[in-house]
């Protein structure tokens, strides 16, 4: 893996020597300082690691200042980029003129030699120019010796360098396929123009039978195998058995697929990040991996009729905990929907929290409810809810068991406390996979969600003739009476991890006039999520990107676009959509 992208910060000044440059360099310098220390404080890696700045090593006044500025990004691996300024400077002489590293400028909000100005000059420069940027402008007017970064400031400047971070970081990485197409999913059939185009990744490939061979030929880790299967007994507890007598399988061949299933998920691993133990038993190349940021396995039909599923690499890898301890998940998505391990991508990224794999199985109305369970579903719940459910390969940290202020949340694996690991793992069991699907066996995650965690829904769909786009959905996990769930979880597979969910409604908007236009609306059977309110920052990183939105219950506003997006129309959606035609792809 690269180093982690900077973010850069461009102190712009007056250039006019004679007493102007000379009275604003320590201001201008300042600013740029204390913009850097915002963001250094406030955001960080998934590594957990905080995000890097690189300031100029001069206010920058003129072109070759400009130029020096860049050829130390360039240097340092600086990702994205803020300007500052407090005065007007020359703007299309001092603009980052990089076409893509996404870009923003703060001009200060002051009424002598306003640095608002020069932001209304080098935006009108980039939009000629053809280089979308950001516009941050504070609300109110601040004296020209106040040194504080206003709320309003703070808040755009944070947007924007958490979904720069993000772009940034995407740029030169992998997404590996194990395996092709499943069920003929379209999710996984993976499209190159998106990948490369859109995201500036790689696309790698691997067939399963690459799996088949480590496993015959024991490339892995023995020594890792033994601690992970002794870890795997004492902490997955079995669960129920719902096959129907003339399928159960014998206890010796059960024992085989457990230490089949953890086999994979070490090998699922070494395929997506390398394993520099491989290389000293003699096997290199494989130690090397695929640089990969994100997987999908496609498990289904072709593995799965006579191999364990993988649901259990799955759920281990997308999980923040294994037998090494807490660690950062892996993004791997099942059935190789690519699509929504993007998805999954963008919400990790974000938010640095593992991400739930679901399918958006079943819209719940009210009456539906009370008909087959006699029970009348209240507060959030009232309107309906959704079933969000997968074949097991959902996180455990989905469970819901992490707790802050004594509440349910997803969290960064370093917040995360051991005791809070037990409790995930304790709030899952693995009951045998349903053999009339999965053959070949294996052992589905079974849990259900804690409720009353505001959540993200997020989906990428690709439409022929219009590209990528986006669906957005903040909302609710909710929980139901045990009784209630149990009646309703038994209609589909129950021993699938269960999301009950709610969106919030917004009668404004179509798709968000009651949750059964939220369902009906639903672009594809998958969807992504994590903990909290993020989708005012996915629509901002999908912005650097150019992939439109089109759904989304986000107030108007927290929506955070390049200025130029303005050019195109009062409407913020169907301008997004114009916009997003019109620069086409980051990478084209």
């Amino acid at each position: 893996m690269k180093e982690m992208p900077k973010v850069g910060i461009r102190p712009v000044i007056d250039a006019r020597l004679g007493g102007i440059r000379e009275s604003l360099e320590k201001s201008t310098m300042d600013m740029a300082l204390r913009v850097a220390q915002l963001v250094s404080s406030n955001v960080k890696y998934f590594n957990g690691e905080n995000v890097e700045c690189i300031v100029a090593d001069n206010t920058i006044g003129r072109v070759p200042e400009a130029q020096k500025c860049e050829e130390k990004f360039l240097k340092e691996g600086v990702g994205l980029s803020i300007t500052v300024t407090p005065c007007w400077c020359y703007g299309t002489e001092t603009i980052d003129m990089n076409p893509t590293r996404p870009k923003a400028i703060w001009g200060f909000n002051g009424t002598e030699r306003p640095g608002a100005v020069y932001l209304a000059a080098a935006l009108a420069g980039h939009a000629q120019k053809g280089l979308p940027a950001f516009s941050i402008y504070g609300r109110e007017v601040q004296e020209r010796d106040d040194e504080t970064i206003p709320d309003d400031v703070k808040e755009s400047i944070l947007q924007f360098v958490r979904s720069g971070i993000a772009v940034a970081t995407l740029k030169g990485k992998s997404y590996l396929s194990i395996g092709s197409v499943s069920m003929g999913i379209a999710g996984s059939i993976v499209n190159e123009v998106f990948f490369q185009k859109y995201l500036g990744m790689r696309n790698e490939y691997v067939d399963m039978s690459e799996i088949n061979r480590r496993l015959q030929k024991g490339i892995y880790d023995k020594q890792e195998f033994k601690k992970a299967l002794v870890w795997t007994k004492e902490n997955c507890k079995e669960g129920e058995n719902r096959n129907p007598e003339k399928l159960v399988k014998s206890r010796k061949k059960m024992d085989e697929e457990w230490e089949t299933v953890v086999k994979m998920t070490i090998i699922a691993r070494d395929l997506m990040i390398g394993n520099p133990k491989l290389k000293d038993m003699g096997y290199g190349e494989e130690a090397l991996g695929h640089n990969a940021l994100a997987a999908g396995f496609q498990g289904q039909r072709q593995w799965n009729d006579y191999m364990p599923n993988g649901d259990f690499l799955e759920a281990i890898l997308n999980s923040s905990f294994d037998w090494n301890g807490i660690r950062s998940p892996y993004i791997m998505a099942t059935e190789n929907d690519s699509l929504n391990g993007v998805s999954m991508l963008f919400g990790y990224l974000l938010t640095n929290q593992a991400q739930m794999f679901s399918d958006v199985r079943t819209f719940w109305s009210a009456s539906s409810v009370e008909r087959v369970t006699g029970y009348q579903l209240q507060g959030k719940s009232s309107d309906g809810i959704i079933h969000l459910i997968n074949s097991g390969s959902s996180t455990l940290d989905g469970t819901g068991q992490q707790t802050q202020n004594g509440k349910p949340v997803m969290k960064p694996y370093w917040e995360i406390k051991e005791e809070e690991v037990k409790k995930c793992l304790n709030a899952t069991d693995w009951p045998p996979a349903m053999y009339e699907y999965f053959g070949g066996g294996g052992y589905s995650s079974h849990f259900v969600t804690k409720g009353e965690m505001p959540v993200t829904l997020c989906r990428i769909n690709l439409v022929d003739g219009l590209g990528p786009v986006i669906q957005i959905v903040e909302g609710w996990t909710v929980e139901l009476p045990e009784d209630v769930h149990k009646i309703l979880d038994n209609r589909t597979d129950p021993t699938w991890p269960t999301t009950w969910f709610v969106p919030r409604l917004d009668k404004e908007k179509v798709a968000f006039k009651d949750v059964y236009s939220v369902m009906a609306n639903w672009g594809a059977n998958h969807a992504a999520f994590s903990y909290g309110h993020y989708g005012n920052d996915i629509i901002t990183l999908c912005s650097m990107l150019r992939i439109p939105v089109n759904m989304h219950n986000i107030p108007n506003e927290k929506v955070f676009r390049p200025k130029d997006w303005a050019s195109f129309g009062m409407d913020i959606e169907s301008s997004d959509f114009r916009a997003c035609k019109n620069y086409g792809p980051l990478y084209k």
